[in-house]
């Protein structure tokens, strides 16, 4: 499909935790398509990750929503497409109508789960095809909201995989490094890991934490931390640029994940890339992603004990982490790369824009 036209629409844009959406446009960018980026909001005034300026998609991004309909009908797009089922969903649906422009919508987590529009069914059933991340939110989408199976197209985010590889420096993490890169928001949990950490302490086993993200909970991360004496163990160093978190996830000996639900974590994947063996609960997709005992372990929702068992199991056992890093990474060169979700994009994209809508 050489030079297909795609116009974005996108709530935030960019967003220092959406490098998927970043990454999506930048192998599209790479491949030839023409894009444009319309942007409900400006970014906000954060850190910015080196992708956006890379691939040029600050040059083809507008914010100017009074201006959005002139600049679909001047740039003629073969599709709309935004990402998140609620306000993006909402334009790029107003737009098409506008503009006579099909147009399709990935749905992740919070917009599924926990905030999803009241009419989610209706601007479902008017794009011409809906993705999702996970077959866990596809089979939920369909019994929460009757959108049909066979309009649902499961495509996870993807990774650079020769971006995010391992160092292969023959030095590993003395004493071993555990990470987590995650928002520090409710949903995430993130309290769950300083709780294995302190259970980690008392058994004697030996360990580093290093937690990158930010959030509204991080001043109760911080306050927890210190009350369970873990200050000179744990390092909550906030927000990271994507460049940080290749350099944690390089470092790392094990991943961490302990979310109350997820759709499809890019951060296991990053994680998978780089050769790291992780530890998440079993919620939402995660399951999906990580093959319990052969690229991870996965823990019960919610439960400490289990979730500092399992890191036990891993940061006691070099062998053990080597052997399902291999296989994590293995695993995300085979199915997980950006490259093979945008081929899956692109099929979903041909097959609308022949007449085929799912």
């Amino acid at each position: 499909m050489a030079r297909l036209r795609i116009a974005y629409v996108l709530h935030i844009f960019p967003k220092l935790s959406e490098t998927f959406i970043a990454g999506e446009l930048a192998e599209l960018r790479r491949r030839g398509l023409e894009l444009r980026v319309l942007s409900l909001l400006p970014p906000r005034d954060e850190l910015q990750h080196d992708i956006i300026l890379r691939a040029g998609l600050d040059r083809i991004t507008s914010y100017d929503v009074s201006n959005f309909s002139k600049i679909i009908k001047e740039f003629r797009p073969d599709m709309l497409h935004a990402h998140f089922a609620k306000e993006a969903t909402q334009k790029a649906r107003e737009l098409s109508l506008e503009c006579a422009t099909p147009f399709s919508f990935t749905a992740h987590g919070y917009d599924i789960h926990r905030k999803p529009p009241p009419d989610f069914y209706e601007r479902a059933m008017a794009a011409c095809a809906v993705i999702t991340v996970s077959e866990s939110n596809a089979v939920y989408i369909h019994r929460a909201f009757g959108v049909p199976l066979s309009h649902l197209h499961v495509i996870p985010c993807g990774v650079d995989t020769n971006e995010f590889c391992p160092l292969n420096s023959g030095v590993s993490s003395r004493p071993p490094l555990i990470v987590c890169v995650a928002r520090q928001v409710e949903i995430k949990n993130l309290g769950l890991v300083l709780e294995a950490c302190a259970l980690l302490r008392q058994r004697g086993v030996p360990f580093r934490c290093r937690m990158l993200g930010d959030g509204p909970m991080r001043a109760l991360l911080l306050s927890q931390r210190d009350h369970l004496g873990l200050a000179t163990l744990v390092d909550i160093s906030g927000a990271a640029s994507q460049e940080q978190v290749l350099h944690a996830w390089r470092d790392a000996s094990v991943g961490v994940l302990s979310s109350h639900n997820e759709g499809m974590p890019v951060c296991l994947m990053e994680a998978a890339s780089c050769g790291v063996p992780v530890v998440a609960t079993g919620v939402g997709g995660v399951p999906e992603l990580v093959q319990h005992g052969i690229t991870g372990l996965i823990s019960r929702p919610g439960d400490a004990v289990d979730l500092a068992d399992n890191l036990e199991r891993l940061l006691s056992d070099s062998v053990l982490r080597h052997k399902m890093g291999l296989a994590a990474r293995a695993r995300a060169t085979n199915e997980l790369s950006v490259g093979r979700q945008v081929d899956a994009l692109l099929e979903i994209w041909s097959r609308a824009l022949k007449g085929v809508c799912a």
